[in-house]
């Protein structure tokens, strides 16, 4: 016999008391969160290295998070020597649009506001600068940190003259003194920063800034807004997993880095299909070196240098001897290190110098000079280690094609793979036997084994 449940677990007395106490559970986990964004407080973050559209991505998120939390204040601790011109100006927008006062903290003592850094610092409600930092230099320079031509630089010149007094004009800062940063190449101290009216005040730490801050008066985007930050709780924002990966690959030298590992994964995986590994890790690694290469001012013509060097490596491999593809992968490496970040004729009057390091294109074309001897040393003692599958002991064998002969392509013979070239000049397809006719060195002569048939 089923018993019944007891009738008061069925009341209604009982059911608002479950009710209630689900309620308690809920405003109990989210209690503190709501409490927490609702505290009075300042939301501060650090904007440090090239600005790119990581740096983008991490001060917007700042601003909408600021503004979701109802922040009294943004402070942005910056220290760059420059970025992409695109993304400055999406950053000034940002700033000049944002419903929440922003303060640029150029710090700590030796930090700079460089080139791009001069904007992003002009462009918020308040522009403060520790001591011992510099801010300006923001005029157009060749990659090589030369003047540009006057012809060459004009345009850019003007154009970013013409933004840098926008944004004066918006924020009320000595216009001339600005502009001077983009057509003369100004840089100043803290001090001279303040006598001119390019910044507004000195301070020494963050808590000197909000006591300095407290009280005045910033006009954002939903109208005048009275800073009031006294006793306020000061909240780090830091960037997430996604921001953290990105700016660790987004060098000029990994990203240099990234391409050769891409490069070379995907060659061996062609002239070695089936051992997927070289392909996969190929393939990541180039997809990681495109997005790289997205934020910084990569010049194409550094990665076609690099794509030639990778292949004719893959032919040297295939060819007798340390000859003229070995040497021309080696030099058109060292040319693709050099031009891959080198732009030639307008450039950004936003972004400092960058280049893959010397060092680095040296290390690896050595390396890669090591790798193709050691490789062609092995294949050829390898080779001459087996008689039957070597010099005169070729002659006469069966192989098959593994890529088509046009003429020259790769036949297996036995257990080797080797170059090849058809004897008639004949297109031989890939799937074919031939039959081995000559050899001289690494490079067989052959010719189709149907056509011995009678």
């Amino acid at each position: 016999m089923l018993m019944r449940l007891n009738p008061t677990l069925r009341s209604p007395k009982r059911r608002a008391l479950s009710i209630v106490f689900v309620l308690m559970i809920v405003v109990g986990l989210l209690g503190p969160l709501i409490g927490h964004a609702q505290t009075a407080h300042v939301l501060v973050m650090e904007v440090e290295g090239i600005i790119n559209p990581v740096k983008e991505r991490f001060i917007a998120r700042a601003l909408e998070k600021s503004a979701a939390d109802q922040a009294k204040l943004l402070v942005i601790e910056l220290d760059t020597p420059g970025g992409l011109l695109g993304s400055t100006r999406k950053i000034v927008e940002l700033l000049l649009e944002s419903p929440v006062p922003v303060a640029v903290y150029v710090t700590p003592p030796g930090a700079r506001a460089g080139s791009a850094g001069t904007f992003i610092a002009a462009a918020a409600n308040f522009a403060v600068m520790a001591p011992g930092t510099n801010i300006g230099a923001a005029s157009p320079v060749s990659a090589t940190g030369d003047d540009l031509e006057e012809t060459v630089a004009s345009k850019a010149t003007n154009d970013a003259a013409a933004l840098i007094r926008s944004i004066a004009q918006e924020r009320s800062r000595n216009e001339d003194k600005l502009e001077e940063t983009v057509r003369q190449a100004a840089s100043y101290t803290a001090t001279e920063a303040v006598d001119h009216n390019v910044v507004d005040f000195i301070a020494e730490d963050l808590d000197d800034l909000l006591a300095q801050l407290e009280g005045r008066e910033a006009e954002t985007e939903t109208g005048i807004r009275r800073v009031e930050v006294e006793g306020a709780e000061q909240r780090r924002f830091e960037k997430n997993v996604l921001e953290i990966f990105l700016e660790i690959i987004s060098n000029p030298n990994m990203s240099f880095i990234l391409l050769t590992i891409g490069g070379i994964g995907l060659i061996v995986e062609l002239f070695s299909p089936g051992l997927i590994g070289p392909g996969v890790i190929g393939i990541i690694c180039l997809l990681l070196a495109f997005l790289v290469l997205g934020n910084l001012p990569v010049n194409w013509i550094g990665v076609v240098f690099l794509a030639l060097a990778i292949g004719l490596a893959a032919l040297e491999v295939q060819v007798s001897g340390f000859g003229i593809f070995g040497i021309g992968a080696i030099v058109s490496f060292i040319i693709s290190g050099i031009l891959l970040f080198n732009k030639f004729g307008e450039v950004s009057p936003t972004m400092p110098e960058v280049s893959v390091s010397w060092w680095l294109i040296g290390g690896m074309a050595a390396a890669l000079a090591a790798a193709l001897l050691f490789v062609v040393i092995t294949i050829r003692q390898s080779r001459r280690a087996v008689p039957e599958v070597s010099g005169p002991g070729l002659l006469g064998q069966t192989g098959v094609v593994v890529s088509d002969l046009a003429p020259r392509g790769l036949v297996r013979v036995g257990e080797e793979t080797w170059t090849a070239i058809s004897e008639d000049g004949n297109v031989v397809n890939a799937g074919e036997t031939v039959i081995v006719a000559g050899v001289d060195g690494l490079i067989l002569t052959v010719f189709r084994a149907r056509d011995t048939e009678i």
